[in-house]
């Protein structure tokens, strides 16, 4: 009897550690990306709804050093056609696990957005959306896309995804060593963690502002029609 009443209790505790297990996969799987999308859809309708309440100019404002942005608050969509029609991503000040499970993330002391300098953005591989679970896939040429509702910046990559460890912080550096940029310029620099459902590594891709133009004058062709 008591060696087929511990069997039986430790049959429970696997079947329970394989339940819970199971649940936790799913949480991570399925529940983290409903409460991210949701979440990221309510940031680009905020954005939108505070956007539609601000004139707009027909034409380019004088260059004039931007508001620093609030913490944990959205300030840009951001569009990556590569990986997918339908990507669109609201950038948020910030990376911590709060600002990461609502959109991307801006690294606080790099550049604002379309500003000399680097300007510097995480996102999760995977959970919380899987915003950058295709990152392998960009490509030297292809166009990341930003708009903080009164501009469109369009940035072309120019190298990566380049493969570092975490603690290698020159990656977001004005003017990043690993680059193969060689001088002051408006760059993008993109950071997501490697391998895919790990974070010993980091990948990154670096880009360099290509081209502007007022939302006014419509969307980029690099979004299409």
């Amino acid at each position: 009897m008591t060696v087929r009443l511990v069997v039986r209790s430790l049959s429970e505790l696997c079947i329970t550690a394989g339940a819970l297990v199971v649940l936790f996969v799913a949480y991570l799987l399925y529940w983290t990306g409903v409460q991210a999308d949701s979440a990221g859809a309510a940031q680009i309708d905020t954005l939108q709804r505070e956007w539609a309440g601000t004139p707009v100019a027909a034409a380019p404002a004088p260059a004039r050093t931007p508001a620093p942005y609030a913490t944990g608050k959205g300030f840009a969509v951001m569009y990556v056609p590569r990986l997918g029609r339908d990507w669109e991503w609201p950038v948020l000040e910030g990376t911590g696990p709060d600002v990461l499970k609502r959109g991307l993330g801006h690294y606080t002391r790099t550049a604002p957005l379309g500003a000399t300098g680097n300007f510097a953005v995480a996102g999760h591989r995977r959970t919380h959306g899987d915003p950058f679970k295709d990152f392998p896939r960009l490509r030297p040429g292809d166009a990341i896309v930003l708009t903080d509702g009164t501009t469109w910046f369009t940035y072309r990559i120019d190298r990566g995804p380049y493969r570092t460890v975490p603690d290698d912080t020159a990656v977001v550096d004005p003017v990043p060593g690993k680059s193969g940029f060689d001088g002051p310029g408006r760059y993008l620099t993109l950071t997501t963690c490697d391998p895919e459902w790990g974070s010993s590594h980091r990948l990154i891709v670096w880009a360099h502002l290509d081209a502007t133009r007022p939302v006014t004058d419509g969307r980029p062709q690099a979004l299409g029609s």
